[in-house]
């Protein structure tokens, strides 16, 4: 059985066939893509395609380049394994038709996958994954299509991205010492980049899972909200005296915050670090602004909507749904570690 679209895309285990991700799966994916592309009127935009460090990854991002390269697109090849928010993010910036990422996200190390992004930077949904399947089936062969070679971008659109990073709200307190670990995914020299540029230096990070390796070797199951996966970074905040410690996964875009208390060190969960973000940004929102969560979420966002003079919206499970929350959107986030702010609507409580 061929695998089918399912949170914005195609995941599996890598292998042979067309219920594995392999170079054939693929191509001809990304041939229904450009296909769908073209239908829609958005032939010769411009696609962006960025990969994590995955098994098969480079090969998996090369073919997606070329296919669409060949089918007469303006092709921005992210020039290394990058985080998966850094194409979203290119997306938007160069206004680009299309996105595709390939990555299996925090999935086991035998997995890859292949993530599509529409125009404006947020993940498919329905219609659009059936329309795109109906065609990938009308795709014939994988050696059948054509294939043109891609140059790799350079560095500007990272160094955007890091600098937009940077310009998100945010106190005037830079004096935290901070514990880091990526799980041996892509996102560690991005953050820790970030976090140098908005003026956090004092950043520690846990040495052994911070090199991207496809095996991830350190854990059982590369995911900061199973049990036991921040146990190193945990270790390491106690050591150094950290005031906060974070754990990526492997794409980085979910991010897991851990704590001291009184009984050592925790991860919060979901929730708690979705209610503690949303109340900082709510009082910098104006007033009428829209924050959002999923149906699986605490519904504490909203309570502190109502206390703030904000709007407060619900959607189904998935940022490909809280991006479409509504107007106005200044924050959202849901219970499984992600969270996205909108720069330009929320100023810091100081001002600034």
């Amino acid at each position: 059985m061929s695998l089918r679209f399912g949170t914005a895309g195609l995941r599996g285990p890598v292998g042979d066939g067309p219920g594995c991700i392999n170079e054939d799966v693929v191509v001809r994916t990304t041939a229904g893509l450009a296909r769908w592309l073209d239908a829609r009127g958005c032939g010769g935009g411009t696609v962006v395609v960025g990969r994590d460090a995955r098994t098969g990854s480079a090969e998996f991002f090369a073919a997606a380049t070329e296919v669409l390269a060949a089918a007469g697109f303006d092709v921005v090849a992210l020039p290394r394994p990058l985080p998966t928010p850094v194409t979203a993010y290119a997306v938007r910036a160069l206004d680009a038709v299309a996105g595709v990422q390939i990555t299996a996200s925090h999935n086991p190390a035998p997995d890859n996958g292949y993530k599509v992004y529409t125009r404006g930077g947020a993940q498919l949904v329905e219609p659009d994954d059936r329309e795109i399947e109906r065609a990938i089936d009308a795709v014939g062969a994988a050696s059948s299509v054509p294939r043109t070679a891609v140059a790799p971008t350079g560095d500007d659109l990272v160094a955007r991205y890091l600098a937009r990073v940077a310009s998100l709200p945010r106190g005037t307190a830079r004096t935290l010492r901070i514990a880091l670990t990526p799980l041996r995914g892509v996102g560690g020299e991005t953050a820790v980049a970030a976090l140098h540029a908005a003026g956090f230096g004092d950043v520690h990070v846990v040495d052994a899972q911070f090199a991207p390796d496809p095996r991830f070797p350190t854990v059982e199951f590369p995911n900061p909200e199973e049990p036991g996966a921040a146990d190193a970074v945990l270790a390491l905040a106690a050591d150094v005296g950290a005031d906060i410690a974070l754990a990526l996964d492997p794409d980085a875009d979910r991010c897991a915050v851990g704590v001291p208390t009184p009984e050592g060190w925790r991860m919060l969960r979901g929730d708690e670090t979705g209610a503690l973000l949303g109340d900082r940004i709510l009082a910098g929102a104006p007033r009428g602004a829209l924050v959002a969560t999923t149906i699986i979420s605490s519904a504490l966002l909203g309570r502190l909507a109502a206390a703030r003079g904000a709007r407060y919206a619900q959607t189904l499970t998935g940022f490909k749904w809280l991006a479409r929350a509504g107007d106005g959107l200044v924050y959202a986030y849901e219970e499984a570690l992600g969270h996205c702010v909108d720069p330009d609507a929320v100023r810091d409580k100081d001002g600034i």
